[in-house]
């Protein structure tokens, strides 16, 4: 009696594991289930307020007056008015080309990247040619206010300073629209530049890609 005991002691729960276990499983299965569920619907309802947060942030940081978009790599612009697209044309951008002057200066013709914004606006610009206009040219460098350095007419009806140097302008070759060929400012033909011109103020922003 006492070895059957013992046996039954030892053999019987596993028995009523057993017989009891598949039914804890499904039982099992289906909560884990449901939780499974529910973190999936706590993890969608947290991705469309992540969502929301970014499209309010962006709007934010979104310039509510005029302001202009230059695509660099395809030479266009766009003006825009908050979310809104006003007008769009072709540009001419960095030619990227690199001008040496021996071992001691060099200058790479890029157009900068990035956000800007209008630091003045020029009617009937002077262009006050710098170094490398004269090296481009194989000519001798003149002394810094020298009267060859300033050029009229070159650079269009109005001009819009980025800084450092960088402008947005007209040309006298407004046939190459559309191609990387400035050395590093921003190019307009007559009809864009005026447009340009009248809708951004000193302030407005740039961006540039």
């Amino acid at each position: 009696m006492v070895l059957i005991f013992i046996a039954m002691t030892i053999f019987l729960p596993p028995l009523i594991q057993t017989t009891v276990s598949p039914g804890l499983k499904f039982h099992n299965t289906i909560f884990l289930s449901e939780i499974s569920n529910q973190q999936r619907v706590t993890e969608t309802e947290q991705l469309k307020k992540n969502i929301t947060l970014l499209i309010n942030k962006f709007a934010h940081f979104t310039p509510r007056s005029n302001y202009l978009i230059v695509n660099s790599a395809k030479n266009e612009f766009f003006i825009y008015r908050g979310k809104n697209m006003i007008y769009h044309g072709m540009c001419s951008t960095g030619s990227f080309i690199l001008l040496k002057n021996g071992d001691e200066q060099q200058w790479l013709f890029k157009t900068p990247r990035g956000e800007f914004q209008i630091k003045s606006k020029t009617r009937f610009p002077v262009w006050k040619k710098p170094d490398w206009a004269f090296i481009e040219e194989g000519l001798p460098v003149p002394p810094a206010n020298h009267s060859s350095r300033y050029e009229y007419g070159v650079l269009g009806e109005y001009a819009l300073s980025l800084g450092d140097g960088y402008l947005i302008h007209g040309t006298l070759y407004q046939r190459f629209m559309g191609l990387p060929v400035t050395h590093g400012c921003i190019r307009l033909n007559d009809k864009d530049l005026e447009f340009v011109y009248n809708s951004l103020s000193t302030g407005s922003k740039v961006y540039i890609y």
